[in-house]
């Protein structure tokens, strides 16, 4: 029972403070406000109060040493104290208080204290943070060199970041991997410093044992920063740290040209040590003794482990060596490399250019060269390749085998290196004459055009057993000429005949002229103009043409007649006379096609006509063909 009293005690003080806390006025404010520098800072204020009764006044004060007032707000007025905030403060309507123009110095508690007769009054605090991005960082890295061989643990490089607010953070990265403090050697050294104008000023030094293998590795640093409502971050450049090791090993290569060395090349050979610093380099040209066999060794100019051979002759074709010695670590180590340079002499020919043979000649052609391999030859002509190997042999030559021919030599598996010569194939002999046509049919007073050409060397030159105008067309061994005249009687006779002559000889060629002729029978009208008499001529061609196809049908028809008609014996062997073939009553058509030749039979020769028809090899001496039908 006694135990009872104090508890049921305990219950009754509790139930009167729940009430008494129920009727107090409540305000509600964040409990953080966050603004940059220069900027607005909004810090809202919200209260409810018990029962009916309504806020009597507001009151907003700061905490610093003690509480100030800064803004009050009643039923009927409305003013801000005289104090620092007095032209920098405002309220709005939702009983929110606007700070302008924030500065570093306005980070502190603000107090809303709500009024409310008699309900009391209630208050609340939050805290005012003002923020000031750094600038970007600075890096700075050792510019002396870490020697990796060193006990101690070097300095790599510093970062540094200015004004910012609240203190930033550095945090170290190696190609993109974080660094930490106390792992894998590394040591990072942080300093703070508070300008007088409040803001920080963050400086880290990072300590790491570096390797060999770190000699490409890039190194920066991460400034890290709070914004209202934000984390942010700064990235430095990116830096290289110079680390000294010692040499290892040493290379000689050819690095230019890329290709085979080829005489006359302009040789690099490059000396490579991969110590750090670079060490000393000396070349030397190594020989052998002609006397006992022992290496010989002659030291060469060179600069920065290079060695330049400008037009590299055959005889640079040696062994070459490079000692490298590094300063540091007391090593010398050395390569050589051999340098092979291919070369190929000038091509040398007998007989020798130029080379004058007689048609029908046979001859060979010999080309030889020296090179530093096997060399591989062939002949060239007019661009395409005729024969392989040293030998160019030509047999039974005319005078289209005159002209330029080139012995091509190349050294296998050396693109590139090749050499060439040419010789001149001259072929003498009197000329040969060809023509176009040996007989033509011509029309008297027309104006023809016949051509001529010779081959043959020295070049021939051509004349006409006739005058006319000429064109002359000269290529190599070869002479063409056309010669325009016109048809007279005369022409008709004698022919035309084509010369050609050189120092060796002459030859020549004869065209004939047969005559087409047309007779026209008179008629009632037989007064035609020029234009008439050109246009009947040029038709006359075609009706010869005609005539000699319904001439031959017409022989072939009669031929087949007689044969049928003999078989029937019709027709008594022997019986001569004439057999009119023609339909009575027919009336003899105007034109008549009659073709004369002067020569003897056996010395006409017909030429294909327009449409490719040649005259019947019996065909000889005057014919008449009568075009009745």
């Amino acid at each position: 029972m006694a135990l009872c009293i104090p508890v049921l005690s305990l219950l009754l003080l509790c139930s009167f403070f729940r009430r008494a806390l129920s009727d107090r006025v409540e305000v509600l404010l964040p409990d953080v406000v966050e603004v940059r520098e220069g900027g607005t800072a909004s810090i809202t204020c919200s209260f409810s109060i018990p029962g009916h009764s309504h806020y009597s006044y507001l009151h907003w004060l700061y905490e610093k040493n003690g509480r100030t007032n800064i803004y009050y707000m009643g039923q009927d007025r409305q003013f801000a104290y005289d104090t620092e905030y007095k032209d920098r403060i405002r309220m709005a309507d939702n009983f929110t208080l606007l700070i302008s123009e924030v500065t570093l110095q306005d980070e502190r508690t603000f107090l809303c204290q709500i009024g409310a007769g008699p309900a009391g009054f209630g208050e609340n605090r939050t805290e005012l943070r003002v923020y000031k991005s750094p600038e970007p960082p600075d890096i700075t890295v050792n510019d002396v060199g870490i020697l990796v061989t060193d006990d101690e643990t070097p300095e790599i490089a510093k970062c540094k970041s200015r004004n910012g607010y609240p203190t930033p953070n550095i945090t170290w990265y190696k190609n993109r991997n974080s660094l930490h403090q106390g792992r894998d050697g590394v040591n990072i050294a942080t300093t703070v410093i508070k300008e007088s104008s409040g803001l920080y000023t963050v400086s880290s030094t990072l300590h790491s044992r570096l390797s060999k293998e770190d000699r490409n590795a890039s190194f920066y640093c991460e400034v890290n920063y709070r914004l209202p409502g934000m984390d942010r971050m700064m990235e430095s450049e990116r830096v290289n740290v110079t680390i000294l090791y010692p040499m290892e090993s040493v290379t000689l290569v050819v690095e230019s040209p890329s290709r085979l060395v080829m005489e006359g090349d302009r040789v690099v050979l490059r000396c490579k040590g991969d110590g750090n610093p670079p060490p000393a380099y000396t070349f030397l040209r190594v020989q052998e003794d002609p006397v006992d066999g022992a290496e010989m060794e002659e030291e060469i100019e060179a600069s920065d482990g290079l060695l330049i051979l400008e037009s590299v002759r055959r005889n640079e074709s040696v062994h070459y060596r490079c000692r490298a010695l590094d300063f540091n670590s007391g090593v010398s180590l050395q390569a050589d490399t051999m340098l092979s340079v291919n070369y190929l002499d000038a091509i040398q020919m007998w007989p020798e250019s130029p080379v004058e043979l007689s048609l029908g000649d046979n001859a060979t052609i010999h080309c030889s060269a020296m090179g530093s391999r096997t060399l591989a030859f062939h002949w060239q002509w007019k661009g395409e390749v005729i024969a392989l190997g040293p030998l160019l042999n030509l047999s039974s030559v005319d005078f289209k085998s005159s002209g330029h021919y080139s012995c091509v030599a190349t050294v296998p598996g050396v693109p590139g290196l090749n050499a060439s010569k040419g010789v001149t194939i001259v072929v003498k002999g009197p000329p040969l004459v060809s023509v176009k046509h040996h007989s033509l049919w011509v029309l008297v007073n027309d104006v023809i055009n016949v051509t001529c050409e010779a081959f043959g060397h020295p070049a021939p030159e051509i004349t006409w057993s006739v005058n006319g105008s000429v064109l002359h067309k000269r290529e190599t061994h070869q002479v063409s000429s056309e010669l325009s005249v016109q048809v007279t009687q005369e022409l008709l006779r004698s022919g035309v005949m084509c010369y050609a002559r050189n120092s060796l000889g002459s030859s020549e060629e004869l065209i004939r002229l047969q005559e087409v002729t047309v007779t026209t029978h008179p008629t009632a009208n037989n007064t035609v103009g020029p234009i008439q008499k050109e246009r009947k001529r040029e038709e006359s061609k075609g009706v010869l043409i005609v005539a000699i196809i319904v001439c031959i049908l017409a022989i072939a028809v009669l031929g087949a007649v007689l044969y049928f008609l003999y078989k029937k014996g019709k027709i008594p062997c022997g019986h001569s006379g004439k057999q009119d073939i023609t339909k009575p009553g027919t009336q003899p058509e105007d034109i008549v096609v009659e073709m004369k030749s002067d020569k003897a039979p056996e010395e006409t020769e017909l030429l294909p006509g327009p449409t490719g028809e040649k005259p019947l090899p019996g065909d000889q001496g005057e014919k008449y063909i009568d075009l009745r039908n």
